[in-house]
């Protein structure tokens, strides 16, 4: 095959780098401007009552936020139980057990698929599933719904890290009389146990920000979340839109922008730490 003339490979990659560069700009710069937006139109409302004090009832000023991230800690805590030793389990087996098999290959299809269905939809299942058979919104409602957004996320996380895995350690194990469950629990998972955690804390930190699924099960409600099992629970995506789409009332838009700074204060410090706590964990296994 003739290999194209030096100008045009020069060319080329010229215009791959700038196209590169571009897009890195323009991704930092959208980011930069969200956070701007966010934390101009949100700081005037944070104060010390802003995170003691619970939401008050639609029309009325003050109020803060305290009952809505009370309840999003309750849901978000509820959806990681219910969804890490299953998703955590499923990663394990497709990645040490099931492999090339035809069931791991329908389950790996079945969860790039539900990677792909769309939050609403996900609570729309749940709202049937348990909210029109119990006839109450809950928090356990809304973490069943996060739960099933979690669940994919989680096992290709676990599988991916559990097959970067060298087979060298797999076969040292096995060579000094380990079983396969004995050597994927006390060898694998410690080698792959720092980026499983980190793909984990990741997928619980965009959970924590899902609105759609919590509209259709826990709905919200302007008081301390007492009643997770039994009535409406309140979070601060929820409150986030009611505040800031739903309402005329000034107040009330600052204090959805004070929940929407705070929310994202949370999350990108949630990130980082992630991300610098993973960085060391893989640099020690180097």
């Amino acid at each position: 095959m003739k290999a194209r003339p030096k100008f045009f490979r020069k060319t080329a990659d010229a215009a791959m780098r700038c196209f590169s560069g571009a897009s890195t700009v323009l991704a930092l710069t959208l980011m930069a401007w969200v956070l701007f937006t966010i934390a101009s139109e949100g700081h005037g409302a944070i104060s010390a009552e802003f995170f003691t004090n619970p939401s008050k009832p639609y029309g009325e000023t003050g109020g803060g936020i305290a009952n809505a991230l009370l309840g999003t800690l309750l849901i978000t805590l509820g959806a990681t139980v219910l969804a890490l030793p299953p998703a955590l389990a499923a990663g394990i087996w497709l990645a040490e057990f099931g492999k090339d098999s035809r069931l791991a290959k329908a389950a790996r299809f079945t969860v790039n698929v539900m990677m792909g269905i769309p939050s609403v939809i996900i609570g729309l299942f749940a709202y049937g599933a348990l909210v029109a058979t119990t006839g109450s919104f809950s928090g356990f409602a809304g973490s069943f719904a996060l739960a099933i957004l979690m669940f994919p996320v989680v096992a290709r996380t676990a599988e991916d890290q559990f097959a970067g895995v060298s087979d060298s350690l797999r076969e040292s194990a096995l060579a000094l009389g380990a079983g396969r469950a004995r050597t994927t629990v006390t060898v694998i998972w410690k080698a792959a146990r720092s980026g499983t955690l980190t793909g984990i804390l990741l997928a619980v930190a965009r959970v924590s920000g899902e609105t759609a699924p919590l509209l259709f099960t826990a709905l919200y409600a302007d008081a301390w979340p007492t009643g997770y099992f039994s009535s409406p629970t309140p979070s601060a995506p929820v409150l986030i839109t009611n505040c800031t789409m739903d309402s005329p009332f000034e107040a009330m838009h600052r204090t959805g922008w004070g929940a929407a700074l705070s929310m994202a204060a949370i999350l990108l410090a949630v990130n980082i730490a992630v991300r610098h706590f993973g960085s060391k964990g893989t640099a020690k296994r180097e």
